[in-house]
Order: C-alpha cells, then structure tokens, then sequence
C-alpha cells in the first residue's frame, strides 16, 4: 500500500522536469525524505517502467528496501524517464494526483 504522499512523488516529478536548472534542488529533497518514503519512490519508479507489476507493489517496496546500497537521490536522478516512470507508477497504483499537480502550479 502507497504511504508516501502522493503530493512529494509530485513535487519530485516537477523538480525532475526541470532538468539541470532544478538538480540540486531535486538532490537535496530526495535526501531530505525518510528512508520508508525514498524506497516507496523507487517502488513506484520500478512499477512505472515495468520492473513490477501494480499488485506486487510490497515486493517492490520490500527490494528497494533491502537492495539501497546506491544513496536513493543519486539512483533515481541517473534513472532515465525518472519522471515518467513517477508518472505512470502513479497511474498503475490508481492514485489521482490532480489536486496536487494543480497546487503546484
């Protein structure tokens, strides 16, 4: 089950868009979150670009957990289509992030 708010995997979809102008911002947000939150964002990569299916979300979850042995931000700002992967793990997980997209904006 999704715990991490589905506002800051938006927030790190937006910071990711923003290409080298928002890195180190990107960086520094990653490293700010708990370590739960950073491996429900790499699960949530992982579903978005097929690595795992929707429904096996907690053996996503439970390998990112276990397999972090890369510092989460660097791995996930050297993954490609990192905020597209964000965007359709989201997707696959049924979450509606329109509210925060707009909050955002």
């Amino acid at each position: 089950m999704l715990e991490i708010s589905p506002a800051t995997v938006v927030q790190v979809i937006f910071l990711s868009r923003e290409g080298p102008a928002g890195e180190a911002q990107l960086h520094a947000f990653i490293n700010a979150l708990n370590d739960d939150d950073k491996a429900q964002l790499t699960a949530v990569a992982w579903i978005g670009r097929g690595a795992f299916e929707p429904e096996d979300f907690d053996e996503a979850l439970a390998t990112a957990t276990s397999e972090a042995t890369t510092p989460t931000a660097d791995y996930l700002m050297g993954m490609p289509h990192l905020a597209e992967n964000l965007e359709a793990g989201l997707d696959a997980l049924g979450v509606d992030v329109s509210g925060e997209e707009e909050d955002l904006l």
